[in-house]
């Protein structure tokens, strides 16, 4: 089993970019589909965005599509998420999350993964 680390979050104002990427250990990182969600307060985890094994297939929340690029890079073990146009709802815990899966599947709920990074703040100021 892998695991993931998160990584490029922080403070941006609304309007601006960040691309978030998470690592990934282990040989068999290109066995896994992969996704973003994110947990603003208060809230329940929300699926973002969800890429296939293949990086053939993607699939994105209606929140976020035309502003945000799921992408992966399997020689590099990394999953990016690139965030443009970003808004203050927006802010949250993004974590990313894989799954041995399917190699053209994409996988849109939290309970369909086991494997789960620590997190990392987007904060977007208004």
């Amino acid at each position: 089993q892998v695991q993931l680390v998160e990584s490029g979050g922080g403070l941006v104002q609304a309007g601006g970019s960040l691309r978030l990427s998470c690592a990934a250990s282990g040989r068999t990182f290109s066995s896994y589909a992969m996704g973003w969600f994110r947990q603003a307060p208060g809230k329940e985890r929300a699926f973002v965005a969800a890429i296939s094994r293949s990086a053939g297939i993607t699939y994105y929340a209606d929140s976020v599509k035309g502003r945000f690029t799921i992408a992966r890079d399997n020689a590099k073990n990394t999953v990016y998420l690139q965030m443009n146009s970003l808004k203050p709802e927006d802010t949250a815990v993004y974590y990313c999350a894989g799954v041995i899966g399917k190699y053209y599947t994409t996988y849109r709920t939290s309970d369909a993964y086991d494997t789960w990074g620590q997190g990392t703040q987007v904060t977007v100021s208004s």
